[in-house]
């Protein structure tokens, strides 16, 4: 590994300079100021916390790529907020949303699949140089990251990474696009909240078992309320943390397991430890929805997942350089092509079923950015819907592979033909 040139390296100091930036953002998205609040009426503080730690990556402050915080915000804080998300979660109440949030995270997923080859259909016209490449420095190659990442996440593309092959510089490559492309769509998303109604009037969609699944989780959450001891916050500690412990542990048993009896499921993901850590933790959360543990999101549960979440939101803004859209603009062209035709799809689905906008919001999220996404975007909705986000994201990470494997070899057939 080479060593770093940016001008701080500590992941402590980091750390706390993240903290610092969220702390700030939060501070003033809160403040009653009449610029403050115009400013953050257009732009989303969501993205704030996204863009402003890319900036210490842009300009060489800190080394995104080296540093660990992501590898532990997402180890350890991810399956531990989505323990606490879903521990006061209504399964009930989710399940009477009905097929249109499936069939809008299906129509999301068909979008990923069939976007890459026809990106490099479009673009073979024009450009036929931007997606060439012989071995492993073919493009279609590197793509299948992309299509692994858009469907499922990080496990996924790793797993296209080992399937495909791709040269581990087309790779870094890929993995700046995937980022960008991807988060300048969420900026999108977040900025289309504070327009739902006029979308949801577009589309002619009936948003009140939206608007249900809100209320009752919200009048939940009000009902139990309390001000949080000392010991109640220990406890959701203790519950986020153990059974991110028992998600580890259980991980480390069934992905080697697998991996050793039937490593053809690879494709599926089911040899992956992250996939595995996922599912789990979500399961356990779920699976606590139904006994009285549920009462501890009166104490604030839910809030210490957000910020668990919000943290990961600030360390994969550090692997952001945005100044990368200038030295592979090409490549940024065909990402852009690709999402394009995802973001179609979803539009033309979501018109003809009539779909709220907050079921296309989370069927793309839960596809492109998975679970690190999906819940920071319901939750930007309202708090109560963030588990929506989190099952649906499941759902990427099961099918992810598997589709973009598919996708891999249509990008294969038609980079061939």
């Amino acid at each position: 590994m080479s060593e770093s040139q940016a001008l701080i390296t500590n992941d402590a100091v980091v750390f706390g300079i993240l903290m610092l930036i969220l702390a700030g953002i939060f501070q003033t998205s809160a403040s009653a100021n009449p610029k403050l609040k115009r400013f953050y009426s257009i732009v989303p503080m969501l993205l704030l916390c996204y863009f402003i730690p890319s900036l210490l990556t842009t300009f060489n402050i800190v080394d995104g790529e080296h540093s660990q915080l992501y590898f532990v915000a997402s180890r350890y804080l991810l399956p531990a907020c989505l323990v606490l998300l879903t521990l006061s979660v209504d399964l009930r109440e989710i399940i009477r949303l009905g097929w249109k949030p499936v069939a809008m995270f299906l129509a999301g997923t068909i979008g990923v699949i069939i976007g890459g080859p026809l990106a490099i259909l479009i673009t073979s016209t024009f450009a036929p140089e931007l997606v060439g490449g012989a071995g492993p420095d073919a493009v279609w190659r590197g793509m299948t990251t992309i299509a692994g990442s858009w469907i499922g996440g990080g496990a996924n593309q790793a797993a296209m990474y080992e399937i495909f092959g791709p040269s581990d510089q087309l790779y870094s490559v890929m993995i700046t696009i995937d980022v960008i492309v991807a988060e300048v769509w969420m900026a999108f998303l977040l900025i289309g909240i504070g327009k739902q109604a006029a979308i949801n009037k577009f589309f002619r969609a009936d948003s009140s078992a939206v608007d249900r699944l809100r209320d009752k989780m919200e009048h939940y959450s009000l009902s139990i309320t309390r001000v949080p001891s000392t010991a109640d916050l220990m406890i959701i500690l203790g519950i986020g943390f153990g059974a991110t412990a028992l998600a580890h542990g259980l991980a480390d048993i069934i992905a080697p397991f697998i991996q050793e009896n039937a490593p053809g499921l690879n494709r599926f993901s089911l040899t992956s430890g992250f996939f595995w850590l996922i599912v789990i933790a979500t399961a356990i959360g779920v699976g606590l929805s139904f006994t009285r543990l549920r009462e501890y999101e009166g104490a604030g549960a839910s809030k210490i997942g957000s910020i668990f979440i919000f943290v990961l939101v600030a360390t994969i803004g550090l692997k952001m350089d945005i100044l990368a859209i200038g030295q592979y603009p090409g490549l940024f062209m065909v990402g852009a092509i690709w999402m394009i035709i995802h973001i179609a799809i979803l539009l033309v689905v979501g018109y003809i079923i009539r779909a709220p906008y907050f079921f296309l919001a989370i069927g793309s999220k839960a596809n492109i950015g998975g679970a690190a996404s999906a819940p920071v975007l319901a939750a930007a909705f309202h708090p109560a819907l963030a588990p929506v986000g989190v099952l649906l994201a499941v759902l990427g990470y099961i099918l992810g592979t598997y589709g973009a494997w598919l996708s891999g070899i249509l990008m294969q057939m038609v980079a061939a033909g």
